[in-house]
């Protein structure tokens, strides 16, 4: 269903309200998503991005009814990943000789998925294509979160399509962030931001300030999953500088998994022992076997500090808390504190393993950690409350 922004552009992508994993398994989107396309109709005609493969045939039929394929002039592609490019070989079988404007790294990119040699146009940043009433400019984005990533400003309508930046995994009925519940709207996009944009976060600072001194006025951000930004758009651009100074809120978040419930205990006695120095900070326990780990990574993004614990099973720890850690370690977090806890029957390394994939993650150890032998009885709860204090009184 197509929807009009303007005179000039109209929305002509998916509303994916089944979608509930993103990027393999690796991105719970519980509330949807979407796979923003937009149609330019101007003196020339010119597509930017399409849906995601599983809606090829859908998005090529109802792009029909929009315009006359024949009368594209132009498709750009931002960004080669399949939620972009799904739909070009459908599409490219209409309009086979029809130039698609992309970054070089792009073309590697679309070139090694669908091995096609369509009609590539190379764009570098402050390349511009005119189109009648209304300039595009391209603007490179790299690792914005992938090497070939582009913007693409339109002039004439102050509109910055901004691809994978500034995006929630978001459907809804309505087309604009300012429609929906706030709460919910800022809620997705940091949750959108810490789970793909947190590990590119200088890059994140350093791009926006690069489009700043470019001059361009924004009245409208046009993202490739989610709402469209057109009330106060600085408002996003703000948050996205906020979030890539090494952000952090007034919270703790503590992991943990558990085989017979010690280690839910000692995480529970430690938070017993943190609020009993400071009841002003948020804390949030969470089970990595059982809670969603895009919310977990979620809530360590916003944290000043973590706590990670397990009990030790074959010389190891729990295969969620692995999970948990190699996730953690690829959002490249500075600025952040850790430490690790766990009980044991009869070897109990899971502590200092855990410790050392912290530190590899690039967080700063406050200490050796805790481990507990057994379930903890009247003294060892004094231990943990001591621990508890003692990480407040560190941070």
């Amino acid at each position: 269903m197509k929807k009009e922004i303007n005179k000039y552009v109209t929305w002509v992508g998916k509303t994916d309200w089944e979608l509930k994993k993103f990027h393999g398994d690796e991105f719970t989107t519980n509330k949807g998503s979407s796979y923003n396309s937009y149609l330019i109709q101007d003196e020339k005609n010119v597509l930017i991005d399409t849906v995601w493969l599983p809606y090829d045939k859908e998005f090529v039929e109802n792009l029909k009814q929009t315009i006359d394929l024949n009368k594209i002039d132009a498709i750009i592609i931002q960004h080669g990943e399949v939620d972009h490019s799904g739909a070009l070989v459908e599409l490219m079988k209409e309009i086979p000789n029809t130039p698609i404007y992309c970054t070089q790294n792009g073309i590697q990119s679309i070139k090694g998925q669908y091995h096609q040699d369509w009609n590539f146009i190379p764009v570098k940043t402050g390349d511009t294509l005119n189109i009648g009433k209304n300039t595009l400019t391209f603007i490179e984005a790299p690792m914005l979160h992938w090497p070939d990533t582009m913007f693409t400003y339109m002039n004439q309508e102050q509109i910055l399509f901004s691809n994978d930046g500034f995006g929630q995994h978001l459907a809804s009925e309505h087309l604009y962030a300012d429609e929906v519940e706030q709460e919910d709207l800022w809620g997705q996009a940091l949750t959108y931001y810490a789970n793909i944009l947190a590990p590119f976060g200088m890059l994140v600072k350093k791009k926006i300030k690069e489009i700043l001194e470019m001059n361009l006025p924004i009245k409208m951000i046009c993202p490739s999953h989610g709402l469209i930004w057109r009330k106060s758009p600085e408002q996003i651009i703000q948050k996205y500088l906020k979030w890539s100074e090494n952000y952090q809120e007034n919270q703790i978040t503590i992991i943990y998994d558990t085989m017979w419930n010690s280690t839910r205990k000692i995480a529970e006695l430690i938070v017993e022992g943190i609020q009993k120095i400071d009841k002003t900070v948020t804390i949030k326990i969470i089970n990595s076997s059982k809670d969603d780990k895009t919310e977990i990574l979620t809530q360590v993004f916003k944290s000043k500090a973590i706590l990670v614990g397990s009990p030790t099973v074959n010389n190891g720890y729990l295969y969620s808390i692995a999970g948990i850690l190699e996730m953690i370690k690829g959002m490249k977090l500075k600025d952040k504190k850790a430490v690790a806890f766990g009980s044991y029957g009869w070897s109990g390394e899971a502590t200092k393993l855990i410790t050392e994939e912290l530190r590899k993650a690039g967080l700063e150890i406050i200490n050796d950690g805790i481990k507990v032998l057994w379930t903890p009885n009247e003294e060892i709860k004094k231990i943990c409350n001591e621990f508890g204090k003692n990480i407040i009184k560190k941070l």
